[in-house]
């Protein structure tokens, strides 16, 4: 095992963050007060495509064929080099391990070579700080809810900067189920944007579909009954009937999902009589759930932050950011820092 990390101050200046949890490897640089210098991502859409899903083992695969030059962009980006760098942050967990994997060994080389600090980040905290990337100004207190492919949450983030969790779903991710959903009406992958895309030709109103709101009062989540409502309908409709109203069932499925989504935030934020929300998460970049938050946050006098598109996926300059806030927090990793598939976010830095 190589030696430990020392636990010496750490000097700010430009901050390497890499991203390797699932099918995108993305790298990014953070100049000495934060600001985005540069951040860069390579796609594996096109290799899971053909299989409906991402494929673990092509996503690590391709993560170690681009990690090196991804990484070398970033830099070139931010008219930096190697040795101007004061410390590197990368996604431990949660994610597919394999993939994480290769991020993980990858940054414990670089910051081996370079001779300075590491800290591993959690993807959801990653996904919680990209809020501030645009706004570092935005406030605490807040509600933020983290919506993604895996993950449907809801946190308030105190004046500290510490989270404590409100809610979340007990069973298929919102980012999940709109990829389901997409299989059922024969849609390509990724298959959130496709409904979304879909469901701007389509009527809201045509075909109704179920809204989970388990009991009174709960600000958890269950998307697995609005998903089967769609499975049932679909079957039930003959071929030609189910392409010709395919807009219309998309777009009814998305409402359901996005109202339930867009519902419990303002719960959250009535119940925590906070002044601001948060929403983050490769679904915060649905067209739909953005367009009805803002609706919402405008009528009831909400401070709203909904990331520009580029922050909403996965991408380094989030797990950059949290990485950042750790660092100035003290907390280093040694280098025996290894991925976590499962990972329990510690939400312990402050902004």
């Amino acid at each position: 095992m190589l030696a430990p990390r020392s636990t010496s101050a750490w000097t700010p200046g430009p901050i390497l963050g890499i991203e390797t949890s699932c099918d995108e490897t993305a790298a990014s640089v953070l100049a000495t007060d934060g600001s985005v210098l540069s951040n860069v991502i390579t796609s594996q859409h096109a290799v899971h495509q053909r299989f409906g899903g991402v494929v673990p083992e092509l996503a690590s695969r391709a993560h170690i064929e681009s990690i090196e030059q991804v990484s070398s962009e970033a830099l070139r980006q931010a008219g930096l080099g190697w040795p101007d760098l004061s410390g590197i942050a990368v996604t431990q967990g949660p994610g597919l391990v394999g993939a994480l994997l290769v991020g993980v060994n990858y940054a414990k080389a670089l910051a081996y070579a370079l001779n300075i600090p590491i800290v591993g980040v959690s993807h959801l905290e990653g996904h919680i700080a990209s809020a501030w990337l645009q706004d570092p100004s935005f406030p605490l207190p807040c509600v933020v809810l983290v919506v993604s492919g895996g993950h449907t949450h809801l946190y308030l983030k105190d004046p500290l900067g510490h989270c404590r969790l409100l809610g979340a779903t007990k069973d298929d991710a919102a980012g999940e189920a709109f990829d389901k959903g997409a299989q059922m009406l024969g849609l390509e992958y990724p298959g959130g944007p496709a409904i979304d895309c879909l469901a701007r030709q389509g009527n809201r109103q045509a075909i109704a579909f179920p809204k989970s709101q388990l009991k009174k009062g709960s600000l958890d989540f269950s998307f697995s009954g609005v998903k089967t409502s769609l499975l049932y309908t679909v079957q039930a409709m003959p071929e030609q009937l189910r392409i010709s109203q395919s807009a219309d069932l998309a777009a009814g499925y998305q409402e359901a999902i996005v109202t339930i989504l867009v519902e419990k935030a303002f719960a959250a934020v009535q119940a925590c009589n906070a002044p601001a929300l948060a929403v983050v998460g490769g679904v915060s970049a649905n067209s739909r759930l953005r367009q009805l938050l803002q609706q919402r946050a405008d009528s009831a006098h909400i401070h709203l932050s909904l990331p520009p598109l580029s922050y909403c996926t996965d991408n380094a300059a989030m797990i950059a950011a949290a990485g950042r806030q750790a660092l100035r927090a003290g907390v280093r990793a040694s280098f025996d820092l290894d991925a976590q598939a499962s990972m329990a976010a510690p939400f312990a830095q402050a902004m």
